[in-house]
């Protein structure tokens, strides 16, 4: 299947890489000319701006727009709207506000054009493990993208059965699911961000406290000096808190248990200030996820071990810098 790449930056540019991997044929194009040749010279077919990545894509075309959320997309995909034609499928595979997906679709829509929005969780990882992808679109529309899904997703992998599934959607087993329409995908892709900062604000404390045991303020006999790489290393192995976060976390303290190379400063890229809106707007409780969320905010005025332990998981799994340590 051909489809055009728009933004081929940590993500994007993997996207690419895997859908060739699989046979696929990739037209791609970022705004830095060299991003967009280190794809050519690896079997892409490179794209000088978006209106020569149009005119290589052959109709029905399908664009994959792998950008950051907000403006950037906004104006590349109000660019596409010139160019493309009926039955063309745009697809979001950013962490786009699911809102601003409902509201483009429709846009879209009135020229002919499909929108599917796909939350994408992967990270810098995802060119060898797959990409786990949660889909809103047309029934239709769906489907006809599945070739470029069925490869970007880990597939099953040797993860076991979950029992009483029999009847169920088969792709949601490979990684890949079609939530429902439009928005429902990057919905809950925002949610599944909002988890992620609870856990791994779960890990940060924890290991905070491990930290700690060694403090002069506490009786001799019940100080421990404990190593966190060691703990991370055990917890990996048989433990009901074992994670792909706690996988990084292992990692980044046994290269420096301090984590001193790492900021304190922790961003919070939106989507999970998006789902305490969501949580607000429904009215669930949502106390986890809002103290996590406000610990970002705080990790810009003081400086602590958990944050740093934040920052290494970040740039873990996506690759995030933080601000250098001041």
């Amino acid at each position: 299947m051909q489809i055009g790449i728009v933004g081929l930056g940590r993500m994007g540019g993997n996207i690419g890489r895997r859908l060739m991997r699989g046979g696929h044929k990739c037209v791609v194009y970022d705004h830095n000319p060299q991003a967009t040749e280190a794809l050519a010279n690896e079997g892409a077919t490179g794209a000088k701006d978006l209106g020569d990545l149009v005119a290589k894509l052959t109709a029905p075309r399908v664009v994959w727009l792998m950008l950051p959320a907000g403006k950037i997309t906004e104006d590349t995909l109000d660019d596409l709207r010139k160019l493309l034609g009926k039955d063309d499928v745009v697809i979001d595979g950013g962490n786009t506000f699911y809102k601003d997906d409902i509201r483009r679709a429709a846009q879209l829509r009135e020229q002919g054009l499909h929108y599917v929005d796909v939350g994408t969780s992967g990270g810098i990882w995802g060119l060898e493990r797959g990409y786990c992808m949660m889909i809103g679109g047309e029934d239709d529309v769906v489907r006809r993208i599945d070739p470029v899904l069925s490869v970007l997703a880990p597939g099953r992998g040797d993860i076991p059965a979950t029992p009483d599934r029999d009847g169920r959607d088969p792709r949601v087993e490979k990684g890949y699911m079609h939530v429902g329409p439009v928005g429902s995908g990057h919905f809950v892709k925002m949610v599944h961000n909002g988890i992620e900062y609870g856990l791994m604000q779960a890990y940060a404390e924890g290991f905070h406290i491990l930290e700690h045991k060694d403090m002069a303020e506490l009786p001799e006999d019940q100080r421990y000096r404990i190593d966190l790489a060691d703990v991370a290393e055990v917890w990996r192995r048989g433990s009901v808190v074992s994670s792909w976060l706690l996988d990084l976390t292992a990692g980044a303290l046994a290269q420096d248990s301090s984590l001193q190379h790492f900021s304190t400063e922790v961003a919070d890229s939106g989507e999970g200030r998006w789902t305490i809106e969501a949580a607000i707007e429904e009215a669930v409780p949502a106390q986890v996820l809002s103290a996590a969320l406000y610990t970002r905010f705080r990790s810009r005025d003081i400086e602590a071990f958990p944050e740093r332990m934040l920052s290494a998981m970040r740039f873990g799994f996506g690759g995030h810098k933080e601000f250098p340590v001041k």
